[in-house]
C-alpha cells in the first residue's frame, strides 16, 4: 500500500485534485503518469543541461539519478531544463555581457516553470558559474523544499607535464602574444587543458559557489565536491532526490529556514577561507535579497576580513578542486573553521541536522598542504578583501590570495571598455607601475558587467601580472589573479567617481587597510562631475536593454526586482 499524501497544503493540489483538475490530469496522463503518480507530490528536477560547455554536459545524466531517488522516496519527479551562459566560452568578447544577466534568467525561468505547473519541491542541478547562484536564488524566492546539487569539477588537464585548467589556456594566449610560446605550444595547451566533463577546476566561481551551497546548508554534505566523472556522483544525486522528499514529508526545513543571516556569514567565510571567487560578493547579497535579508558587499567584506585563508587552491594557490576532494572535500575546511570559531555551527541544513552535526566526525588530515590549520593559515585574513574610498564609495572587491604585496600606487591609464584595454595589453602599450582603469563595464553601463579575464590572463602571460594593477566597474573571473579590483561602485554609467578619472591621476590601492583612493580633492571630483555626461551603450533593445533598465548596484548583488521584502505572499502560500 503506497503512502497517502495530504495535498491540502501542497501547491500541486491546483493541478491534481478535484473535478476542475481533470484537464490538467489528462495532460499528466498523456505523459504516462498513473493515478498513483498524480496523487503524490510533484517534484521539479531543474537542470542546466546543454551542449554549450563541459560544465553542464553530465547534468542530464545526474537528473535521472535524482528522479530515481525522488520516485523511490514516494514522490513524482518532473524534469525540466533552463539556460546557461558559460564564461569560459563567453569571455573576451561581446558574449560576456550575457553572463551575469543569465543568472536572473535562470532564476526567473525556474520560478515560472515551478509556478506554472504547481510543483511542490525542487532539486536544482547546476554546472557553471551563474547557474549555481541562479538556482539558489530561486530556491529562496519560491521557498519550496529544495536541494541543490553541483554537477562537479573537471579533472586536471596537462600542459608541459603540469596540471592545467582553463586559466592555463587564457594565460598561454598572453605568453603567445609576446613570443614566449609558439603556435604548436599554444595548440598543445588548448588540446590538453580540459580532459572532459565538469566545471573549471580551480577555486573559480563554480567551485566557490559549490562550497557556498554546502556551507549554507542547501546541499547534501559531500555531494558537491565529487568530480563530474566519478560514479559516486550518481549515488549522491539519488540521495538528493530522497532528501527533498523527506523535506516535503517533514514540512521542512525550507530554504528560508536555512538561508539566514548566520548561514550567509558562514557562506562568506568559506569564500574567504578558500581564496574563492570575487563573484561571490555579488551572489551572496543576491541570494540574501531573495530571502529578505540585508547582506551587501560591506557585510560580506566584514566576514572576509576576520576569516583566515587556509585552502591552497588555484588561482592563488597550487591545487585544484579534485585535490581538495581527495583529502575529504570542503567538509575539511568547514570543520577546521567550526573548530576554531569561524562558523556558526547551529545553522540548520537540508539534512535536518545542524552544520556542526553534519561534520562532527571530520578531521583535518595530516601530511598534506592543501588545507592549512587555522592556527597556521596561509594568510590571517581572507583571500578576498572589500575596499572602500573616494574612488569606490559603494565599495569594490579584490582577491589577495597569491599576492605578495597588498599596496599598489600608480598613475591611471583609462580605457572606456575592456576591448580598448585588451588591445593595448596585446600590443604591450602600457607601462609597469600603471593602474589600468576599465570603465563603462558595470551591470547597467556595459550592460552586463563583463569579466576581464582575457585582459588579466594576458597580463600574467606577458609576465606583468604583479607589475600593474587593474580596476574596473565590471567583474573578474574567479580564475583571475593579480592586483585586480572589480565591482567599483557607483559604476561609470551613473556618474560614479571612476567615470571622472583621467590619465595620470594617482590611484592608491591598500588591501591591508581596505581602501581605494584617487589623489583628487572633493572639489576637483565635484567639478569634473559637472562636466560629465551620460552615454548610451550599444544595447537599446532586447534582453540586455531590459536588464540595464532593471539592474541595481553591484554593492547589493546587481539584482533586478524588489525581493522578498516586497512580497505579499510566497509561492508555497498560494
Amino acid at each position: 500500500m503506497s503512502e497517502k499524501w495530504d495535498k491540502s497544503k501542497l501547491v500541486s493540489r491546483y493541478v491534481t485534485v478535484g473535478p476542475k483538475s481533470a484537464p490538467h490530469r489528462a495532460m499528466l496522463r498523456a505523459m504516462g503518469l498513473s493515478d498513483e503518480d498524480i496523487a503524490k507530490p510533484l517534484v521539479g528536477v531543474a537542470t542546466c543541461w546543454n551542449e554549450a560547455a563541459p560544465c553542464n554536459i553530465n547534468l542530464g545524466k545526474f537528473a535521472q539519478n535524482v528522479k530515481k531517488g525522488v520516485t523511490e522516496a514516494g514522490a513524482t519527479p518532473r524534469e525540466f531544463t533552463t539556460i546557461t551562459v558559460t564564461d569560459g566560452i563567453a569571455n573576451g568578447h561581446e558574449g560576456m555581457r550575457s553572463s551575469l544577466a543569465s543568472r536572473e534568467v535562470i532564476a526567473d525561468s525556474v520560478e515560472l516553470t515551478m509556478r506554472g505547473h504547481c510543483y511542490d519541491a525542487l532539486v536544482g542541478l547546476a554546472g557553471c558559474d551563474k547557474s549555481l547562484p541562479g538556482m539558489m536564488m530561486v530556491m529562496a524566492r519560491l521557498n519550496v523544499p529544495s536541494v541543490f546539487l553541483y554537477g562537479g569539477t573537471i579533472m586536471p588537464g596537462t600542459y608541459k607535464g603540469h596540471d592545467a585548467d582553463i586559466i592555463t589556456v587564457f594565460e598561454a594566449v598572453g605568453e603567445h602574444s609576446v613570443g614566449k610560446i609558439n603556435d604548436e605550444e599554444l595548440y598543445s595547451c588548448e588540446c590538453g587543458a580540459l580532459p572532459g566533463a565538469g566545471a573549471c577546476g580551480g577555486q573559480f566561481t563554480a567551485n566557490t559557489m559549490s562550497c557556498v551551497a554546502e556551507t549554507l546548508g542547501l546541499a547534501v554534505p559531500g555531494a558537491n565536491g565529487i568530480p563530474a566523472i566519478y560514479e559516486e556522483k550518481g549515488d549522491f544525486a539519488e540521495a538528493s532526490g530522497r532528501v527533498v522528499v523527506d523535506l516535503l514529508r517533514n514540512g521542512g526545513p525550507r530554504p528560508r529556514d536555512i538561508i539566514t543571516r548566520k548561514s550567509l556569514e558562514n557562506a562568506a567565510a568559506i569564500v574567504a577561507a578558500t581564496g574563492g571567487s570575487t563573484n561571490a560578493a555579488l551572489h551572496l547579497p543576491a541570494i540574501a535579497h531573495e530571502a529578505g535579508i540585508d547582506f551587501n558587499l560591506f557585510d560580506v567584506a566584514e566576514i572576509f576580513k576576520k576569516t583566515p585563508y587556509i585552502a591552497n587552491l588555484r588561482p592563488g594557490g597550487a591545487y585544484l578542486a579534485k585535490h581538495l576532494h581527495d583529502i575529504g572535500g570542503v567538509g575539511v575546511v568547514i570543520k577546521e573553521l567550526l573548530d576554531n570559531g569561524h562558523l556558526h555551527g547551529d545553522c540548520i541544513t537540508v539534512t535536518g541536522k545542524t552544520l556542526a552535526e553534519n561534520y562532527e566526525g571530520v578531521t583535518l588530515p595530516e601530511g598534506q598542504d592543501i588545507v592549512y590549520p587555522v592556527k597556521k593559515p596561509i594568510h590571517p585574513s581572507g583571500g578576498v578583501v572589500g575596499l572602500r574610498g573616494n574612488l569606490a564609495p559603494e565599495g569594490a572587491i579584490v582577491k589577495i590570495a597569491g599576492l605578495k604585496e597588498l599596496v599598489f600606487e600608480g598613475p591611471a591609464r583609462v580605457f572606456d571598455g575592456e576591448d580598448a584595454c585588451f588591445e593595448a595589453v596585446q600590443n604591450r602599450d602600457y607601462k609597469d607601475g600603471e593602474v589600468l582603469v576599465i570603465r563603462y563595464e558595470g551591470a547597467k553601463g556595459g550592460p552586463g558587467m563583463r569579466e576581464m579575464l582575457s585582459t588579466t590572463a594576458a597580463l600574467y602571460g606577458q609576465g606583468s601580472g604583479g607589475k600593474v594593477a587593474l580596476i574596473t566597474d565590471g567583474r573578474f573571473s574567479g580564475g583571475t589573479r593579480g592586483f585586480c579590483i572589480g565591482h567599483v561602485g557607483p559604476e561609470a554609467a551613473v556618474g560614479g567617481p571612476i567615470a571622472l578619472l583621467k590619465d595620470g591621476d594617482m590611484i592608491r590601492i591598500d588591501a591591508e587597510k581596505g581602501t581605494l583612493e584617487v589623489h583628487l580633492s572633493d572639489e576637483e571630483l565635484e567639478a569634473r562631475k559637472k562636466e560629465w555626461k551620460p552615454r548610451k551603450n550599444n544595447y537599446q533593445s532586447g534582453a540586455l536593454y531590459k536588464y540595464a533598465q532593471q539592474v541595481g548596484p553591484a554593492r547589493d548583488g546587481a539584482v533586478t526586482h524588489p525581493g522578498a521584502k516586497a512580497e505579499t505572499h510566497t509561492f508555497v502560500d498560494l
